[in-house]
């Protein structure tokens, strides 16, 4: 972009001087995803672009799954992570994180298939797929965990790298059920592709994600100053995701010793 202002990122905070560099895993419509054309598109996309023009900073996504973006962002790699994470206390410990939306995860079967759970307990004995090393698949484990010591059966977790995979896998009939995130599973019901048999399950805040105090600081405010002039909540509207109940946006939790 024309540089017509002062950058408000320092280039001693940036991994790559005058440019921030953010990993993105566009495999979840529509909070990121690629079209025909091959172009990164959704509303992480489109808010870190926002959130980039007002730093006055050109911005960098770079594609990769989402398993090794937090071991790339400790090790500098990049200089955060927008990819709609849920946010944990364990995850505010690691890195800076800034909590900016809210997500619930749902459970979806192929299209005209005959088990129709409406619940995680409906899941015991049976075969789920889920996106390895995610919220979600924790979740799955911890709900699984509780129902076996009540004496229900194992889900049969099936781990796959990504969200697409899952799909993949739900419709080749390799696993009886997958477990997504809510906008994804209901982006891809609303395509005729699978059904939803249980939403709003295990609601959390997602997050970005920063290796550096300072730029998140900075990604912080200009979150706050949009949500103050609307442009935050047009956005949200505009791809039909839920807001953050905050008016203020800042880092939540520890970030790294």
């Amino acid at each position: 972009m024309a540089q017509t202002c002062k950058p408000a990122l320092a280039d001693t905070d940036l991994v790559a001087a005058g440019k921030l560099q953010m990993s993105i895993n566009p495999t979840l419509p529509p909070q990121q995803f690629v079209d025909e054309k091959g172009e990164l598109q959704g509303l992480n996309v489109d808010l870190m672009k926002e959130v980039a023009h007002r730093l006055c900073i050109p911005l960098e996504f770079i594609r990769m799954d989402f398993p090794p973006m937090i071991p790339a962002l400790t090790a500098s790699r990049f200089d955060g992570i927008d990819t709609g994470m849920f946010w944990t206390e364990e995850r505010s410990k690691i890195a800076y994180t800034v909590p900016y939306a809210q997500q619930t995860i749902s459970i979806a079967i192929a299209k005209g298939a005959a088990l129709k759970p409406t619940d995680v307990a409906a899941l015991a004995g049976h075969m789920a797929g889920v996106e390895v090393n995610s919220y979600q698949e924790r979740w799955l484990r911890g709900a699984d965990k509780e129902q076996v010591a009540k004496g229900a059966k194992s889900i049969d977790i099936l781990t796959f790298k990504t969200a697409t995979d899952v799909l993949a896998a739900l419709r080749a009939g390799q696993v009886e059920v997958a477990v997504l995130i809510d906008q994804t599973a209901k982006e891809i019901q609303r395509r005729g592709l699978i059904e939803i048999t249980a939403t709003g399950l295990g609601g959390a805040p997602t997050t970005m994600m920063f290796r550096n105090r300072a730029v998140a600081e900075k990604v912080a405010a200009t979150l706050t100053a949009m949500k103050a002039d609307g442009s935050y909540d047009k956005l949200f509207d505009h791809y039909d995701l839920t807001k953050s109940p905050d008016s203020t946006f800042a880092i939540r939790g520890p970030g790294p010793k």
